[in-house]
This record gives structure tokens, C-alpha cells and sequence, in this order.
């Protein structure tokens, strides 16, 4: 793999639920809508469990996921292609938190960002 090792660990506070994080981030439907402009792969559960797998793609640029682990508070994934390494994602009320560790010639820091501010909007509006 070309590229970088990066890691990066972010945390937020946000006005929301632990539910409505959950619901979020586990629930391909709701991915979708607030992770826009990156499209993601079709023909997932309802809801993300342990050995999902789909692809997110910012313009052409391809990130294979695979969920290893998820539970009530917390979800890592496997990241492959475009990085190779790992994204876990943890929260409760009010919180939410992102370790994102990988090798890729992507700025992953930037995007981690971009990613958490899009959440903190969209689970706001879900929650007024």
C-alpha cells in the first residue's frame, strides 16, 4: 500500500441521544443520508452487524468496510483499498468519538472531520 501511516482520534459533543447516534451510524438508510457526497454500496441489512461489508466511494476513490465488532455503544471496521487499517467509532448521549488509525495516501485527518461535523448536523436536525 501506498501512502502514510496517519491515525487520528476526534471526539465531539453533539445534541443527541445515544439512540439516535446509534441509529446513525448502524443503519445503512441513515448512513447514506448524512455521509453525502460519499456514495455507499447497495444490498446491506437493515442495520450494520458484525461481517457487513460495502464500499464507500468519494468520486471514484474506493474504501472497503467491514464491521468486526459492534455493540450498543461502539462499532470498529476494517478498512481496505484506498486505506488499509481501521475506523472505530464510539458514543453515548451528548458524545460522540472516532479513532481512525491507516495507511493511505488520502488526508485522513481532514476527511475524519468533515465526517464528524456532517454527523453533528444530521443527528441535531434528527433530534429537534
Amino acid at each position: 500500500m501506498l501512502g502514510t501511516f496517519q491515525q487520528s482520534n476526534l471526539r465531539i459533543e453533539l445534541n443527541a441521544s445515544a439512540q439516535t447516534i446509534k441509529e446513525s451510524l448502524l443503519y445503512p438508510e441513515k448512513l447514506r443520508q448524512w455521509m453525502f457526497p460519499q456514495q455507499i454500496s447497495q444490498g446491506l441489512p437493515n442495520q450494520l452487524q458484525q461481517g457487513s461489508t460495502f464500499t464507500s466511494w468519494t468520486g471514484v476513490i474506493p474504501i472497503k468496510h467491514e464491521v468486526t465488532m459492534v455493540n450498543d455503544s461502539a462499532m470498529r471496521l476494517r478498512l481496505s483499498e484506498s486505506v488499509d487499517g481501521y475506523h472505530e467509532w464510539c458514543w453515548d448521549d451528548g458524545w460522540v468519538q472516532s479513532r481512525l488509525e491507516g495507511i493511505s495516501i488520502l488526508p485522513l485527518n481532514l476527511a475524519q472531520t468533515g465526517t464528524l461535523l456532517r454527523l453533528r448536523q444530521f443527528v441535531e436536525q434528527a433530534s429537534n
